[in-house]
């Protein structure tokens, strides 16, 4: 059981790695399209989630590295990381039900929707959901911050590369969940139409700085949306 808290966050990132070139070699990332046309709610969702989740995702990683086993962020951080979260959920929750709902429920696209990218909203509810039982965790005081104690204490020996497993391996079982989650978001991410909705302008912007520095013709990156 321990060695799985050092084994599957980098099991979880080498598919991620794997998957966006497996996926970008195979459509370029235009999976999301669906062939369909876009009405204007999911526009409205695509902007939603390409603005929402990048603010939600650095909140987290602010407050990982901000926090520690009997401190939290302090007044200003910690308003910045408030205004961040009720700026980023609510944008990053509307956005994905609208990206990902309609394929759902239209008969012309019903057919084409994955297996895995029918898990991906309800894979995003249990993230959303366990972030909110953590921070109203009653076991989490001023005095002893629970997520810093094991999420966050687990994440940062991860990103140095000197994983401390047994943190995870005596969490809660709620801190498991919501870590065990995370790594499977990480995992499948590539092969789900939302791959695509976030790489897609940054391959636009790949192909702008490169027509920038080489004048000409250029092939073009990604598809459109």
């Amino acid at each position: 059981m321990v060695v799985w808290w050092a084994v599957l966050p980098y099991a979880a990132v080498a598919s991620c790695v794997v998957g966006h070139v497996w996926r970008y070699r195979r459509d370029g990332f235009r999976s999301f399209l669906y062939g369909m046309p876009f009405d204007r709610a999911q526009r409205f969702g695509i902007g939603a989630f390409r603005v929402g989740l990048p603010i939600v995702s650095g909140v987290r990683i602010i407050e990982a590295f901000a926090s520690g086993p009997h401190s939290r962020p302090e007044a200003g951080i910690r308003a910045v990381l408030v205004i961040g979260q009720l700026v980023g959920v609510p944008l990053t929750v509307a956005g994905a039900v609208l990206i990902l709902v309609p394929p759902l429920i239209a008969a012309d696209t019903r057919g084409r929707v994955s297996p895995l990218d029918r898990m991906t909203l309800p894979l995003l509810a249990a993230a959303l959901m366990s972030a909110i039982l953590v921070t109203f965790d009653t076991n989490s005081t001023d005095n002893g911050y629970r997520s810093a104690e094991t999420l966050f204490t687990w994440a940062r020996s991860v990103f140095v590369l000197r994983p401390d497993p047994a943190v995870m391996a005596h969490a809660p079982g709620l801190y498991q969940a919501r870590a065990l989650i995370i790594i499977l978001i990480v995992a499948v991410w590539p092969y789900t139409r939302l791959a695509g909705i976030l790489f897609v302008p940054i391959l636009r912007l790949l192909r702008q700085v490169a027509a920038a520095l080489n004048p000409g013709p250029a092939a073009p990156l990604g598809g459109q949306g």
